[in-house]
């Protein structure tokens, strides 16, 4: 798989969702470097990192993280994930495989009409992507165009860089793992006692669209130990919404 690695210190594993990659941690990227070596990484059919015909489910991306990490060397890390990586990170966890887990907007917390939901909001962000195809250059460097084709995914679009937006949309167009991830994204489910005995920290944007924030209570009342935290503001991607908050929590719990 395809990764980005810098810093020193104790191993940080970054795992992003569904149709990312590893960029979309790099707001807070240079904070968490300063005390941890970072590792993040491409999952298969997303960013540079090739498909490679598995189901994309949770259980199998676990699979394939895990035998990366063992080809790097590195054991029980610390993990950060975000959305579909959140639950990633919290399988990592049920196999004994993480240090810690700080979970940001994890999938997995919904019922049946919250898994279709969540398929359809990424589905038609795909779309339109597609459809609009060589206007979404143009339309991104106006805040308007960044609100109305960013703003299902993060709660100040009008903050975002326009180029990096751009490779964002096209990246997810371009997603060759989409499909397989998006047909088993409401397969998995938390089951309490799955990460038990080591931190975690859920935390959930307040104007979340994709996961709603309403799928925090779940997440509380199943995972009863953790820490649960708000972040007022942000949407379903809150790093570039509230960096210096994100970074904090992945220092505190790692």
């Amino acid at each position: 798989m395809n990764f980005h690695r810098q810093g020193a210190g104790s191993p940080l594993v970054l795992i992003h969702g569904i149709g990312s990659r590893w960029q979309v941690w790099q707001p807070i990227l240079d904070a968490v470097a300063e005390r941890h070596d970072v590792i993040a990484l491409d999952l298969p059919g997303f960013g540079a990192s090739k498909a490679d015909g598995g189901p994309g489910g949770v259980p199998y991306l676990a699979d394939r993280v895990t035998a990366f990490l063992d080809e790097l060397g590195v054991t029980r890390p610390a993990l950060g994930g975000s959305s579909l990586g959140g639950a990633v990170a919290l399988e990592l966890a049920r196999r004994g495989l993480a240090r810690s887990v700080t979970a940001f907007s994890p999938v997995g917390f919904f019922g049946a009409v919250g898994a279709r939901w969540c398929q359809g909001v990424v589905s038609a962000a795909r779309a339109g992507g597609a459809a609009l195809g060589p206007a979404v250059p143009w339309l991104m460097r106006t805040t308007p165009g960044r609100v109305a084709l960013c703003g299902v995914f993060y709660g100040k679009p009008g903050r975002l860089d326009p180029d990096e937006c751009v490779t964002d949309a096209r990246a997810l167009v371009a997603a060759p793992g989409f499909a397989a991830a998006r047909k088993r994204l409401g397969e998995w489910r938390y089951r309490p006692g799955m990460a038990d005995g080591i931190p975690v920290t859920i935390a959930w944007g307040t104007r979340d669209l994709v996961l709603p924030y309403r799928q925090s209570a779940k997440a509380r009342a199943l995972l009863p130990r953790a820490r649960h935290v708000r972040l007022p503001g942000c949407g379903h991607l809150p790093f570039a919404d509230d960096p210096r908050t994100c970074a904090r929590l992945l220092l505190e719990a790692s």
